[in-house]
C-alpha cells in the first residue's frame, strides 16, 4: 500500500471513531522525513506530503470537515487553512507563507493545494493526527481523548490520534449527555 492508500485508510478509520460534524476541524501535524524513514526536520518531502494531503484531504472535504495543517517549529507551529475557516471561526490571519524549511512541506503543499489558504497562529480543532512527532497538541480543544485505529505509522512515521470532548463539569450530583463522550 503506498502512502496516499495508507493516509486514506487512516482518514477513514478515524473519522468513524470520532464522530466529526460538518465545519468541524481536523488538525494535521507531519514530518514527511520522519514518514520517508528520517530524523524530523532533516529531509522534507514535497512528493511525501502531497501524497499524504491527497489521502486526507479529499475525504475531509467530501464531509465538510475543515482540514488545518501545522507548520513546523520555525514558523511558531502556525496552521495553514482556508479563508473560509478563518472567516467562520472569527480566527485571525497573520502573514506568512510556509517553505519547505521555514513550514515544511505538508504546510507549504496545504498552501499550494487550498483554493484560498490563510495563515492563523491559534486554531481549537476537533481532532487531529500527529504523524512522526509534531506536538499538535497546542492546536486541540482542551480535553484531548487519545484514539487507538489499526495502525499506528504511516511509512515509517509513528502516529497518534486523538479527538476531543466537552469537559465534564460539575460533581457527583452532575449527569451527562452519552452523545457527547
Amino acid at each position: 500500500m503506498n502512502i496516499k492508500e495508507q493516509s486514506q485508510k487512516i482518514i477513514i478509520e478515524l473519522l468513524e471513531i470520532c464522530n466529526l460534524k460538518k465545519d468541524d476541524i481536523f488538525v494535521v501535524g507531519c514530518s514527511s522525513s520522519e514518514v520517508c524513514g528520517e530524523r524530523i526536520g532533516t529531509s522534507s518531502s514535497i512528493e511525501t506530503a502531497k501524497q499524504i494531503f491527497d489521502g486526507i484531504y479529499p475525504v475531509l472535504k467530501e464531509k465538510d470537515i475543515y482540514l488545518a495543517v501545522q507548520c513546523c517549529e520555525h514558523l511558531n507551529r502556525a496552521i495553514i487553512i482556508e479563508n473560509e475557516c478563518a472567516k467562520k471561526y472569527n480566527l485571525e490571519i497573520v502573514n506568512v507563507m510556509p517553505q519547505i524549511k521555514a513550514g515544511g512541506s505538508m504546510a507549504t503543499t496545504a498552501f499550494m493545494e487550498f483554493k484560498e489558504p490563510v495563515a492563523v497562529e491559534h486554531i481549537k480543532a476537533n481532532a487531529g493526527i500527529d504523524i512522526g512527532g509534531t506536538l499538535i497538541g497546542m492546536h486541540l480543544k482542551d480535553v484531548a481523548v487519545p484514539v487507538r485505529i489499526s495502525v499506528n505509522k504511516l511509512g515509517n512515521a509513528n502516529i497518534i490520534c486523538a479527538r476531543t470532548r466537552p469537559k465534564f463539569i460539575g460533581g457527583e450530583r452532575a449527569f451527562y449527555q452519552d452523545n457527547l463522550k
